[in-house]
């Protein structure tokens, strides 16, 4: 299928990632899906500026006839809506067809996340001393530590950890900025690795890019580490821990959510840490925190039911 678009659904992609701020993928995402839509009205005749609820329900039942599954079929559901409001707020149409069509419901899943204990000798087996091992100490400290998202770490520059206040700036969804604590044993990591023994070794003679040059975080060509290869990383230092098929950076993030409430802390400070819009996502974490309540006092009171 070409990723060709039409002129007014490009100008929205634009929009979006200008004025949005939105990710790459977030990007890639929606252009499949606006691509697939367009296709599909060539293919029936129909102008899509002059499209009606009707032809948008019929389109969205045949996907779900294609056997779309219902994350799919909402995401689809959310780059049409998102398409016809902006062309509404840019005066292309005057009504939006969208704003009866409702998405499809998605299961609430609990996010999973380590034992502390998992994530203890997840940490502690990063031991080396080689630039590498130093990186992915302080890459797996942070993630842990902060909470913070695979792509707000990896777009760290050494101006965001340059005040000496303990405190890390990050810039989450849309570009917004936040400041996450750092606890001690992620500041130490950060400490090391951008010490003699390690991010100098991995500079090169000259940087590609300024942004490579500012990068907290390098690949061993001496850029700035992407997503994908900092998600390999974490890969295979968990595969050597037998972790392998149970972490991922956002098990990492998860991780952390959970293990703050289940020592108290209150929910208002992990939504700012977390950078969670709506408190209503960071709720989704305390029924993982009382489950984990309920499962360590089935373990360990001599009285727990069922002993």
């Amino acid at each position: 299928m070409s990723e060709a678009l039409s002129s007014d659904a490009e100008e929205y992609l634009s929009w979006l990632a200008v004025e949005k701020g939105r990710s790459r993928n977030t990007l890639v995402a929606y252009r499949h899906d606006l691509v697939g839509y367009e296709a599909w009205a060539t293919s029936e005749g129909l102008d899509t500026a002059q499209a009606r609820p009707a032809d948008l329900e019929r389109y969205l039942d045949g996907l779900r006839a294609q056997g779309r599954n219902p994350a799919s079929l909402a995401r689809a559901t959310t780059s049409l809506r998102g398409l016809y409001r902006f062309w509404v707020g840019e005066e292309t149409i005057t009504d939006d067809p969208t704003a009866d069509v409702r998405s499809p419901t998605l299961p609430r899943r609990l996010p999973k996340a380590l034992e502390e204990s998992q994530v203890i000798g997840l940490l502690d087996s990063v031991d080396g001393i080689e630039p590498i091992d130093l990186r992915d100490r302080a890459l797996l400290e942070l993630l842990y530590g902060t909470g913070a998202r695979i792509s707000e770490v990896v777009g760290l520059s050494l101006l965001d950890i340059a005040a000496d206040d303990g405190l890390l700036r990050v810039f989450g969804k849309g570009a917004k900025e936040r400041l996450v604590p750092l606890g001690g044993p992620a500041r130490s990591a950060l400490t090391v690795w951008l010490g003699p023994q390690g991010r100098p070794r991995m500079e090169p003679r000259q940087f590609a890019r300024r942004g490579d040059a500012e990068a907290v975080f390098l690949n061993v060509r001496g850029a700035r580490l992407s997503r994908q290869a900092a998600w390999a990383a974490i890969k295979g230092r968990a595969a050597k821990v037998g972790l392998a098929d149970v972490v991922s950076p956002h098990v990492l993030r998860h991780s952390c959510a959970s293990h703050m409430l289940a020592h108290g802390a209150d929910i208002r400070v992990v939504q700012e840490v977390l950078g969670h819009v709506s408190i209503a996502t960071t709720q989704i974490y305390t029924r993982l925190s009382r489950d984990h309540l309920r499962a360590s006092y089935d373990r360990a009171h001599p009285r727990a039911s069922g002993k």
